[in-house]
């Protein structure tokens, strides 16, 4: 995997290409097609302002190269970053059918995810397992770590491009369908999932969200929900790989975890797993295909103290290196887009 900003030192830098306010630049990482670097040419430029000013601009580029870092704007506060959430998208979402421990810092910006430092984030798309799930994610860097812990971003473009065809074609028909277990004591309690004590709330939600239930014994729940694979972009009519298969299969965990869940645990028992939407398993060789795909399209983004990265979360994944130091890194997500709005069941294009 590249990182997207070595060898950005005066030796290497090209040419700036001023944006149509001309008082931002912006440019490519050397030998990559994203992200968009957008830096002030004068000092002192206000983000908020500029950016509601030039909304229109941001969400050409974003919608043409997937993800935009801007970097030495001094965003110094989370409110500072909240501003510019707002003045980009509107109001942030909520964090709804959760999968991973965040917690609230305000207003609806959340820590990133609680995953020890030594360990790596697989690539994904956030959410694309709700019916419901943000256009837009938003991270903002308060510390960068003192080593590693870059946080990697991935084309779901190229991915798709890059898959076998029949294998696309399969998921298009079949879709994946992804199962949970909460109650176990791995993964989230069903409670911190669904931000409810109430298991009649519980029970509505997955009603309203096309997701099967059941109740089992000690409290235990298990969900199931049928999810489409392929997505057409709203914007750009371009088709995406959006989807959770490979990052909630069981077998993209480390091998020593795998292991020791698959000694514990039927498939269908596992905290988070996925098949293919008719419940039939995913061939191993697949899934050696899809990882494979999503880890050749990655290219690292490292912080520094204030950048802002910006991705439309449906043409850009986004993981985390392992890293030291401490690191931290607030998110926000926005612009709600309906899964009935942009699935794609086929045929692919020629």
């Amino acid at each position: 995997m590249k990182d997207a900003l070595s060898g950005l030192g005066a030796r290497s830098r090209r040419p700036v290409k001023l944006s149509r306010t001309e008082l931002v630049t912006t440019r490519l990482p050397e030998g990559e097609d994203c992200p968009l670097i957008l830096e002030p040419r004068v000092e002192g430029l206000e983000l908020v302002q500029w950016a509601g000013e030039n909304r229109a601009y941001l969400e050409e580029e974003l919608a043409r190269v997937g993800g935009l870092l801007l970097r030495g704007f001094r965003v110094a506060s989370v409110d500072g970053f909240a501003d510019f959430v707002r003045a980009t998208s509107g109001a942030p979402l909520p964090y709804t059918e959760r999968s991973s421990p965040r917690e609230v810092v305000k207003d609806q910006i959340y820590t990133s995810t609680s995953h020890p430092s030594d360990q790596e984030i697989f690539p994904h798309t956030e959410q694309s397992y709700n019916l419901t799930f943000p256009q837009k994610i938003y991270f903002h860097c308060v510390t960068a770590p003192t080593e590693a812990g870059a946080t990697p971003i991935t084309s779901t473009r190229r991915i798709l491009r890059e898959l076998p065809r029949d294998v696309v074609e399969r998921f298009v028909a079949r879709g994946y369908r992804y199962v949970r277990n909460f109650g176990d004591g791995l993964g989230l309690s069903w409670q911190e999932a669904f931000q409810t004590q109430e298991r009649a709330e519980v029970e509505q939600y997955c009603r309203d969200s096309e997701i099967d239930f059941q109740w089992l014994a000690q409290g235990r729940l298990r969900t199931s929900q049928k999810r489409p694979c392929v997505a057409r972009h709203p914007t750009t009519g371009e088709l995406a790989w959006f989807n959770h298969a490979t990052f909630f299969h069981v077998s993209t965990l480390p091998e020593p975890l795998v292991a020791h869940l698959r000694s514990l645990y039927a498939e269908e028992e596992m905290p988070n797993n996925t098949f293919y939407g008719d419940g039939s398993p995913i061939e191993p060789e697949v899934l050696e295909l899809l990882r494979a795909a999503y880890l050749r399209a990655r290219v690292a983004v490292p912080w520094q103290a204030g950048d802002v990265l910006l991705l439309d979360n449906m043409l850009m994944g986004h993981g985390r290196q392992p890293f030291k130091g401490e690191r931290k890194v607030v998110v926000a997500m926005a612009d709600p887009r309906r899964w009935a709005d942009v699935v794609f069941d086929g045929p692919l294009p020629a």
